[in-house]
């Protein structure tokens, strides 16, 4: 039923092709199998690019429209629309039957990115008979999980034209590179003191043999493979391009218990986010606006222009609270005083080999349901209210939620609840579902606990709480 790799019917972002499979948002509510919609999320989206490009197809799929920055939004009751920024976020919502500055906002926010290994701009290298390609660490990878894994290539390519520059997305979609281990027999110490890699040195995938084509020659050939006529290497201008394991996501355990793939940090919450939204579209509309944002760029800090340090939220609910019918008077402030949002980001599952690492009485266990983050010093946005609104969602579809607090001698990971907190100022709450192996090239969560957080998201969404 699912297609768990894929290759883009057109190289454009814009006007691709939404494969015939993807469910409506009243299908999405009665989904028979969500943990195989998750995997297929995830295999279609090897770059944050190909997450919003996912999204976007799904909820037009569900008939949302799009909307433009550079437009005037007008909306009414039940409007339905989706903006992106950069490519790379997204901002979808629905319009609820009274005024945002009436009863404010219902928000679900996640992150597109994760960690990987991306190409510097000038990558082609030649070394000892190898063709090799220069690569930089994003985000706090666990570099030793990149080694011995078939790698390809995914991203956005601008390319020179008959008018402006296009900028296009671009996946190979194959096995194209490897970064290999060095074998024991050269390095007996590891046994010992332990692999250590230097990223500039040791962390430099082979493409092919000296003379393989450079990295230039080989875009424009698949450029032209889907669908870009005239591609050539001169006219390649620029890339965003990382790299990605290419072995598809998959399930594993006795009982099928657990999920293997890539990014579930935190493409499984972009997944629950839009899928929670889509079937709540499907229901009676509440007074209140539904809104999901997505954001690229957590993984180094969230300071960009789409990153949740940026302006893309605050401007987008200040256009859904003065286009509605018009505006009101104070309608933002108005409207985020009667708003929240849920944070939700993948959380630490207890570690059965290091459970000291982890604090005595919060230790979440995979397949026991999502995770209510908190932290003193403020790297999660949960306080009691928070809190307290998320158990009430929670009961509503008898679900019991699991609790995660670091260590007292040991650093907190951080999301975009606080980020977003600040630069809006709504009540927050950090979840998410419970991991292992986070920021791995491979990943590791449970099956059990997909449904319940798309359930608690969808009674958030809907719920009178």
């Amino acid at each position: 039923m699912f297609h768990l790799r894929y290759r883009i019917p057109r190289a454009s972002g814009e006007g691709r092709i939404c494969w015939p499979w993807i469910p409506s948002g009243r299908m999405l509510g009665a989904m028979s199998d969500p943990v195989a919609d998750l995997l297929a999320f995830i295999d279609r989206s090897p770059t944050p690019y190909h997450a919003v490009e996912e999204a976007r197809c799904r909820l037009e799929a569900a008939e949302f429209r799009p909307y433009a920055e550079r437009e005037i939004w007008s909306l009414a009751p039940g409007d339905r629309g989706y903006v992106v920024r950069n490519q790379g976020s997204l901002l979808a919502f629905e319009i609820g039957s009274q005024s945002p500055a009436e009863s404010g906002f219902r928000m679900v926010g996640a992150h597109t990115d994760s960690p990987n290994l991306r190409l510097k701009p000038r990558p082609d290298l030649s070394a000892h008979g190898y063709r090799q390609l220069a690569v930089e660490p994003y985000g706090g990878v666990l570099l030793h999980t990149w080694l011995d894994r078939d790698l390809s290539l995914a991203g956005r390519v601008t390319v020179a034209g008959e008018g402006a520059p296009q900028t296009v997305l671009l996946d190979f979609g194959r096995p194209l590179l490897r970064v290999p281990n060095l074998a024991i027999h050269l390095q007996r110490e590891v046994r010992t003191d332990g692999l250590k890699l230097n990223p500039q040195q040791h962390l430099v995938p082979l493409l092919g043999l000296e003379d393989a084509p450079p990295l230039p020659e080989l875009l424009a050939s698949e450029l032209k493979a889907q669908g870009i006529a005239d591609a050539s290497a001169d006219g390649i201008l620029a890339f965003d391009l990382m790299t990605y394991d290419t072995q598809p996501s998959g399930r594993s355990g006795a009982r099928g218990e657990f999920l293997h793939a890539p990014r579930l940090d935190n493409l499984a919450s972009c997944h629950a986010a839009v899928s929670a939204l889509l079937a709540s579209a499907s229901r009676a509309l509440p007074p209140f606006t539904r809104v999901v944002v997505l954001y690229d760029h957590e993984e180094v800090g969230s300071r960009s222009a789409e990153g949740a340090a940026g302006t893309f939220l605050s401007e987008g609910l200040e256009r859904l609270a003065v286009g509605f019918k018009g505006g009101e008077p104070q309608g933002l402030a108005r409207a985020l005083a009667a708003s929240s949002l849920v944070s939700a980001d993948m959380a630490h599952a207890v570690h059965p080999n290091y459970a000291d690492r982890h604090e005595p009485g919060h230790r979440p266990v995979i397949g026991k349901g999502p995770v209510i983050k908190v932290n003193a010093n403020q790297a999660y946005a949960t306080n009691a209210d928070t809190a307290g609104l998320f158990r009430a969602v929670c009961a509503e579809v008898d679900v019991e939620p699991q609790h995660f607090v670091s260590r007292s001698d040991l650093g907190c990971g951080s999301t975009i609840g606080p980020i977003s907190a600040a630069a809006v100022g709504v009540p927050t709450v950090d979840v998410g579902n419970p991991m292992l192996s986070m920021h791995s090239c491979r990943e590791m969560a449970g099956t059990a606990d997909v449904e319940p957080m798309l359930a608690v998201l969808g009674a958030y969404f809907s719920a009178a709480v």
